[in-house]
């Protein structure tokens, strides 16, 4: 086969196997780096310089600050559930006693004595008894107060009958979680 001849085979060739390489070819440096001429990835070049990764400086101060203020709201909250749960108990602040109408009862009335407890808002029992001024008492009473509520009422129906004019008095003695006393008094008057 001559030179001038076609040849489907030795025209294709160059495309499987790649453009022809030169066999002697030397690598050039250009300022202090290799340069490979030929097909494919070249093996790894160590770099013309030192290269120097600076250390990185620990992330704990920018997570304080990212974190910081949710922290804070979650600990307040949490301590706000703790001391309504865990706080102080309740506590009387104050006692007053009296007639409901403010008016002494006529015949065969029943007089309603209102006593109202002061307490600071929280959550307990009130235990009490009343003792009136005719020779009577109760037995130890209580009295549920609920969260919230800084005022207890506490009621005594005392009933009169038949003629004549009594001094009545009544007397509130509260016996836990603190001690106090308040009396009231008024006249049963029944003219008849």
């Amino acid at each position: 086969m001559s030179d001038d001849e076609y040849s489907a085979t030795v025209l294709g060739s160059h495309w499987i196997s790649g453009p022809p390489q030169p066999q002697d070819a030397a690598p050039d440096r250009v300022e202090g780096s290799v340069m490979r001429f030929g097909p494919g990835v070249t093996a790894a070049v160590p770099a013309p310089f030192p290269v120097v990764v600076p250390p990185r400086r620990p992330r704990r101060r920018r997570a304080w600050r990212r974190y910081g203020l949710a922290g804070a709201v979650l600990l307040a909250v949490l301590a706000y559930l703790a001391w309504q749960r865990f706080g102080p108990g309740l506590e009387v602040r104050g006692l007053a006693v009296g007639t409901a109408t403010g008016e002494s009862p006529g015949c065969g009335a029943t007089a309603d004595v209102v006593a109202v407890v002061r307490t600071n808002g929280r959550p307990g029992t009130v235990a009490y008894r009343w003792i009136r001024s005719d020779g009577t008492h109760s037995e130890q009473l209580t009295e549920q107060v609920p969260r919230g509520r800084d005022e207890a009422r506490i009621h005594l129906l005392w009933t009169f009958r038949g003629q004549g004019t009594y001094p009545a008095a009544a007397e509130i003695q509260i016996l836990s979680p603190t001690r106090r006393t308040a009396t009231t008094q008024f006249t049963y008057h029944c003219a008849g």
